[in-house]
């Protein structure tokens, strides 16, 4: 794939006008952190501008999902006080992806002021800290810890046939092209980076990681601190941009070995999960928001298609660009509409610096001509590439250690069955519960036989009608406990 690439402009792209008369049910939002310090300095940290450019974008979306006066807010969702069963928040463990979401969250639902005054029982009033900040927790997911802090992209999946398959891109004959045809270039950047790379190091192996450097230098330094800047024009930044890019794309999609974009086949699960949650919750769950990296935008725009629609999507995305899945329905009954009135809308906007930013684009996924893809055909063509479960990625990865050696002994070498099942559709045996009762059934006929033995051998003795209301209590009792045991 050598096409010449060029940076996102989404002002140049049209707008779509929809109808107000739909309803949004919900929506699922992927946001990549803000600006940050170069990858090649570890450790990379959040900049005051990416603190900014999140703040902003939570703001953008406040403005879209929860402000009263939008056409296109969440049905039902809370308009100044942050409803945490409404909003759910993850990301990996992180510094510069955790702290560009709390700048996310913070514009999000800004500070509410006396909102957040209380009266107390003696009369006295307390007002919260930071005039009401309010306070919306992220969950952890399980992969991405660590990414700003890894200067390759499979570096953090901890996925065995993910790296294998990222890894052979470096054997192809495209990236050999590459690194030939380009050599000359990118050794005539060593004044430019020679406190951080040496002149072996300059390659389009490292077209990644080069680019990412000079693109921060740029937004930070000043001519007097940055060596040689007068030798760095846009054309240079242009190309070096077109390679990385490049670079970056082949190592998170590959169409012919899907497994190399597991970051995007993990995060189309996890959209799907929540979105299926807020049908299913008759809207009880309305918006998540996921903060993360890079490659997850990638890995998922080669999966759904979007990288044919439009050469653009196999571009890098800038900081603080915006993914979002929206539930909607041009259903006006009230309450949750049958699945089959429900349809599935992708907006993308790529960050914050570029004219008309603070609009979301409407874009086909999986080839698809219609903006808006049913809910059954959004599900189905998902699931034709999603993870939704960790055996499922197990199985997909190849892996048979850490979180994944208990569902490798239990599939019994073949994958097939969750460790996590439990109960009798299980196909693992019946439950505790049941093996309890029959337990105690057994205790019972054991006994019983053994009286009718004892009266065949010694024959019939009478007792008084106390006394053998008394057995019986005791019997009863001895049952029981006998159950409460074995369950």
């Amino acid at each position: 794939m050598s096409v010449l690439l060029t940076l996102f402009v989404v002002a140049s792209l049209p707008l779509v006008d929809f109808t107000n008369a739909e309803r949004v049910l919900g929506a699922y939002v992927f946001q990549r952190h803000g600006d940050r310090t170069a990858k090649s300095w570890s450790p990379s940290k959040l900049t005051n501008l990416g603190y900014s450019q999140e703040y902003m974008t939570g703001t953008l979306f406040h403005d879209r999902y929860i402000s009263s006066d939008s056409s296109y807010q969440i049905e039902g969702i809370s308009t100044d006080i942050v409803n945490l069963a409404q909003v759910t928040a993850s990301a990996p463990q992180d510094d510069v992806i955790e702290n560009s979401g709390e700048g996310f969250l913070q514009g999000l639902y800004p500070p509410i002021g006396s909102l957040a005054s209380e009266t107390l029982r003696n009369g006295s009033t307390v007002q919260s800290p930071m005039n009401g900040y309010q306070l919306i927790p992220m969950s952890d997911v399980p992969s991405g810890t660590g990414s700003e802090d890894n200067t390759w992209l499979q570096g953090t999946t901890s996925c065995n046939n993910a790296k294998v398959s990222s890894d052979n891109y470096f054997s192809s004959n495209s990236f050999k092209s590459l690194l030939s045809s380009t050599g000359e270039f990118y050794q005539s950047l060593e004044p430019l980076v020679n406190e951080t790379f040496s002149l072996t190091e300059l390659s389009y192996k490292n077209g990644y990681i080069i680019w990412d450097l000079l693109h921060v230098a740029l937004i930070h330094n000043s001519t007097t601190t940055f060596p040689s800047s007068s030798l760095l024009n846009d054309q240079v930044m242009q190309k070096l941009f077109v390679l990385a890019s490049e670079h970056e794309f082949n190592l998170a999609y590959n169409s012919s070995d899907q497994i190399r974009a597991v970051a995007g086949m993990t995060l189309a699960g996890e959209v799907l999960a929540a979105l299926n949650e807020t049908i299913t919750s008759s809207g009880k769950s309305k918006l998540n928001i996921q903060f993360g990296a890079y490659a997850s935008f990638l890995s998922y725009f080669g999966l759904a298609g979007l990288d044919k629609a439009d050469e653009n999507f196999t571009g890098i995305p800038d900081y603080a660009s915006s993914m979002a899945w929206e539930l909607v329905t041009n259903n006006t009954s009230a309450g949750m509409p049958s699945t089959s009135d429900i349809s599935v809308r992708f907006m993308f906007r790529n960050g914050t610096s570029v004219q008309d930013s603070t609009h979301l684009k409407a874009y086909p996924l999986f080839g698809q001509p219609m903006l808006e893809l049913p809910w059954a055909e959004f599900v189905d063509k998902s699931n034709e590439f999603a993870i939704s479960s960790q055996q499922q990625w197990c199985q997909a990865c190849g892996n048979t250690t850490g979180i994944c050696s208990s569902t490798s002994n239990d599939a019994g070498g073949d994958g097939s069955s969750s460790s996590s099942s439990s109960g009798p559709s299980s196909g693992k045996g019946m439950s505790l519960e049941v093996a309890g009762v029959i337990g105690a059934m057994v205790t019972l006929g054991v006994l019983m036989g053994l009286l009718v033995l004892g009266i065949f051998i010694f024959g019939l003795r009478l007792v008084p009608k106390s006394a053998l209301a008394n057995v019986r209590r005791g019997s009863d009792t001895s049952i029981t406990s006998a159950m409460k045991t074995t369950a």
